[in-house]
């Protein structure tokens, strides 16, 4: 049984969201996603687990690039995909082999694929679907991918009815315009 993984990217002041709901700080501070320590966690990530709207911002971009320019992109593209949706049909991944939807209870469809799959879970953004993580105790590790942006005001990582909820820090890691910090969360069911 793998580990459920929540992964983030977030402003240097703590916000995964600007106020309008948006993330224009992408676009303002120059990254390299050819980080050697996200290609690292990767390897032990068994399948991706995406919300609906993360999954229609990542099918306009990463099914189309090419590894050789951005390395993540070959396991991205390659690791099966879960879609946490009632309202999508279907999910295509471009050339690649298409995202399962996942309707239903979203805590139970996490449970299932915890049980089921061959390493790790990675939950990208998908903030209504890490928010019920969180709240119920599913979270093992939580990575935040910080970039050299401030914008002031927005939306931090977890849900604003979270509990205190204590975390070990694990690892982190400075690479090409970003710091990594790795939690493992405590309380996280086992």
């Amino acid at each position: 049984m793998g580990r459920i993984i929540v992964e983030q990217i977030i402003t240097a002041d703590g916000f995964v969201q600007d106020s309008d709901g948006g993330m224009s700080f992408m676009d303002a501070a120059p990254i390299d996603s050819t980080d050697s320590d996200q290609l690292e966690m990767l390897e032990h990530v068994g399948a991706i687990v995406l919300g609906r709207k993360t999954y229609e911002m990542f099918v306009e971009y990463w099914p189309n690039v090419d590894p050789r320019d951005e390395p993540v992109a070959g396991p991205i593209n390659t690791l099966p995909k879960h879609i946490v949706s009632s309202s999508l049909g279907a999910a295509p991944w471009g050339d690649h082999a298409p995202g399962i939807i996942e309707p239903g209870d979203p805590l139970e469809t996490l449970v299932r694929l915890r049980n089921e799959t061959d390493g790790d879970l990675l939950v990208w953004g998908s903030l209504q679907l890490t928010d019920a993580l969180f709240r119920a105790g599913l979270v093992d590790v939580l990575r935040l991918r910080h970039i050299p942006s401030l914008i002031g005001s927005g939306r931090g990582p977890t849900p604003s009815d979270l509990e205190q909820t204590v975390m070990t820090q694990v690892a982190s890691h400075v690479g090409s315009g970003w710091v990594t910090t790795e939690y493992a969360v405590r309380g996280a069911e086992e």
